[in-house]
């Protein structure tokens, strides 16, 4: 049983279709918090169970793992739409690595060509590091996301956390796409944004605090 996890804040305009998209999954949750759009009503008017949590992605997230019933837990951000053909890729990971954790292809949803060598630098990042970020999404097995401790309730970086305590070698990369909306590349400009993310994740892994990190990542 797989049960998909995602946090949502003030997420109403993207949480639709990440949620049609979903076709094959057995559990939707969607852990709201705290929004003051119509974030709840659009996760209610589909097939997720709505939970609500105080804010914070680690905390969301931690709280939807806590609720589901799933022995595969796949964690998603709202703002990501898996492509078709996800749930067959996910079938294959679990029959030949049931053991190990995997992430989607990373995809933006644009089509400038800024947007590909973004794309290409996670690619490299995730083949060279083993450390892929939350919009790829994380497809863990429960007794594998319970014995590292699952996320912690962090202000930012929950993700990486997490990921570290996996192990790059319990990491597999899956053979489908998750597509994920390049509002806050177009808004804060391609170069600034990718600057500023990498330059929160050097601070953080030279020990810099989380609460510290998410108050320059704006």
């Amino acid at each position: 049983m797989i049960s998909v996890v995602i946090p949502a804040l003030n997420a109403a305009a993207t949480l639709g279709p990440c949620l049609a998209a979903l076709s094959g999954a057995d559990e939707i949750i969607v852990v709201d918090g705290g929004s003051t759009d119509s974030t709840a009503a659009v996760a209610c008017a589909s097939a997720a169970r709505l939970l609500r949590s105080p804010p914070g992605r680690g905390l969301q997230l931690a709280a939807g793992a806590a609720a589901a019933k799933g022995d595969w837990l796949l964690f998603l951000h709202a703002d990501t739409l898996l492509a078709p053909g996800w749930r067959e890729a996910v079938e294959r990971h679990i029959a030949r690595r049931p053991d190990s954790a995997a992430c989607f292809r990373f995809r933006l949803d644009s089509a400038d060509k800024r947007a590909r060598l973004i794309e290409a630098g996670v690619a490299s990042r995730v083949r060279l590091l083993a450390l892929p970020y939350g919009d790829q999404g994380l497809l863990i097995p429960r007794r594998l996301h319970d014995e590292v401790g699952g996320y912690r309730p962090l202000a930012l970086m929950e993700d990486v956390d997490l990921v570290r305590r996996i192990g790059g070698r319990r990491i597999a990369r899956l053979d489908a796409d998750a597509i994920t909306s390049a509002e806050r590349w177009r808004r804060d400009g391609w170069l600034r944004r990718s600057a500023r993310n990498l330059l929160c994740l050097g601070l953080y892994r030279f020990g810099m605090s989380a609460e510290r990190v998410a108050r320059l990542y704006g």
